[in-house]
């Protein structure tokens, strides 16, 4: 999967939160004791904390034994999610939203504590805890716990929190948060972001309740993450959530690994491409669609994968290729990096049809009906916002002319920024992995080469319905994913009697099916199918039709 080239470019805020408003008189619930100061990472105009939560080295009474390493303090965020509302994922409730979305720490309902460790978070840095509570707070046996959380809290979300006595304690118990976001709630909430307050104007935006966010002098890097967060919650899926409290985490309590691609690389980036490539960027900016792909991809973040690929494939071209082939996979220009994830670790399927899976049989689940129809599977759903949305999914997979060669090809449809439905093909070259059912994946994709690892993790014994899982990396671009399909022969959902087996299958993923994005599969008129002559199918499974 291919992914964005970024360049450095200006952009203009987006980010819609609440007025800022004086708190109202408490409760009569018990007022938060303030809570410890923490502190930020020293960085570009954010504001600075002092600590209370200090780490002093001690000096020991033997010179020989050296002073322990202070531990870094984790980051503790608390989402507090509207009693009984439901999000606009497939229904899902907003609280099983979050809780899926954690970041790793423990689960705290306002009316129950469940010790239960989620891992999402924690597949990101092991020091993010968060605590998700429902706004229930007539649960006064657990009002105390989250007082205690908030004291601590770096991060407050505020998610579909519309109740006025909800509101009111909110605003009476969390004045010393340095940061909180606000989404779906009431509009007289506050925001702030690095301990200051972020004062709106009245403009409604796909928030629905949350008006417009702006200070009043122009902060570039606090633009930046704004417009981010924005872009990404207008989404609506869980990774896309997930990332708006990294992108927070990352701007003003410490650096996010896998958000390093944020910070600038200076002037060198100029120098590079000037030196290395003149001619292909010469060549893009005197082509008009080279040239709108430059544009749009300046408006995108670089770590924003949805933003960056829909421009890749709304504008890809030969000289966008050239483009992105010199600064980006040759020369790497922008100084990006990015490494394929290692977690979740998702096992494949070890039998089909009652034998052990070997080499040759995971091949041939992949080639799946091709032989008996023009394609191997047809892309019922799938998990990733950036690469599994796209209509009109085949997939071809095929044993190439070459002995030992195993080649996948994508088919599928996109509708381009200007309104256009336009085909795409890619081309990946596939090699077994040392496991039955893992292989890896490589493709250059628009002049960037992309490593994936990808796993059957199910495949029913009558070829209706099938799951792979990949996690990959377009290392010079930056840019790190994982996701899953959800593949039958015609493109509809499995029948109703393989839902548990469905979701299990999710589950080893990570993953739940309410995150899955149905593919539209209703407009697909001559998909440009076909394999190379030579080429050969299946070696062991037979394939037959209903």
């Amino acid at each position: 999967m291919a992914m964005a080239i970024e360049l450095k470019s200006s952009t203009k805020t987006a980010f819609y939160f609440q007025n800022h408003q004086s708190p109202i008189p408490n409760t009569a619930f018990p007022p938060i004791s303030r809570r410890r100061k923490t502190a930020y990472f020293s960085g570009a105009s954010f504001s600075l904390r002092t600590t209370g939560f200090r780490t002093v080295s001690a000096v020991s009474e033997r010179k020989e034994t050296p002073p322990a390493e202070p531990s870094a303090p984790p980051v503790r965020i608390v989402a507090l999610v509207g009693d009984g509302s439901v999000s606009p994922l497939k229904c899902a409730p907003w609280v099983e939203v979050m809780l899926h979305t954690d970041l790793g720490g423990s689960v705290c309902l306002m009316n129950v504590v469940d010790l239960t460790q989620a891992q999402r978070l924690k597949w990101v840095d092991e020091g993010f805890q968060m605590l998700v509570f429902t706004d229930n707070i007539h649960q006064s046996n657990t009002v105390q716990t989250l007082q205690t959380e908030l004291n601590q809290a770096d991060v407050l979300v505020i998610v579909a929190v519309t109740k006025q006595d909800s509101v009111e304690w909110i605003q009476a118990n969390s004045e010393n948060i340095p940061n909180i976001i606000c989404f779906d709630s009431s509009p007289v909430l506050v925001n702030k972001l690095g301990g200051s307050f972020v004062h709106t104007d009245t403009r409604s935006d796909f928030f629905g309740k949350i008006p417009g966010i702006f200070r009043k002098e122009s902060n570039k890097s606090v633009d930046e993450v704004v417009k981010t967060v924005s872009e990404a919650w207008r989404r609506r899926n869980s990774d896309d959530i997930r990332f708006c409290i990294l992108v927070i985490i990352n701007a003003y309590i410490k650096p996010v690994q896998i958000l390093k691609n944020l910070r600038a690389k200076g002037f060198s980036t100029l120098s590079c491409m000037v030196s290395n490539c003149s001619p292909q960027i010469l060549n893009c900016l005197l082509d008009p669609g080279c040239r709108k792909a430059l544009q749009c991809l300046n408006n995108c973040s670089p770590v924003d994968q949805v933003c960056n690929y829909r421009c890749i494939a709304s504008y890809e071209s030969p000289t966008l290729e050239a483009f992105s082939l010199c600064v980006l996979q040759k020369h790497n220009c922008i100084g990006l990096d990015a490494e394929v994830p290692d977690k979740p670790h998702v096992r494949p399927m070890t039998r089909f049809r009652g034998e052990d899976l070997c080499h040759e049989t995971a091949e041939d689940l992949f080639i799946g009906w091709l032989g008996r129809r023009d394609w191997s599977w047809r892309v019922v759903a799938g998990q990733n916002p950036a690469y599994d949305q796209f209509p009109c999914q085949y997939q071809l997979f095929y044993r190439g002319k070459a002995k030992g060669t195993f080649w996948y090809e994508p088919v599928f449809q996109v509708k381009t920024l200007e309104g256009k439905v336009v085909w795409r093909r890619r081309r990946y070259r596939v090699k077994r992995g040392k496991v039955e059912g893992t292989f890896f994946f490589s493709v250059l994709d628009n002049g960037v080469v992309s490593n994936e690892a990808w796993t059957i993790v199910d495949v029913c014994d009558d070829l209706s319905w099938g799951l792979f899982h990949y996690h990959g990396a377009a290392r010079v671009a930056g840019q790190a994913y994982s996701g899953a399909v959800l593949v039958s022969p015609d493109g509809e959902y499995p029948a109703e009697k393989e839902r548990g087996r469905l979701v299990s299958a999710l589950e080893q993923c990570g993953i739940k099916e309410w995150e899955m994005f149905t593919v539209n599969n209703s407009s697909c008129r001559d998909p440009p199918l076909g394999i190379p002559d030579g080429s050969s199918l299946h070696k062991m499974i037979e394939v037959k039709d209903d």
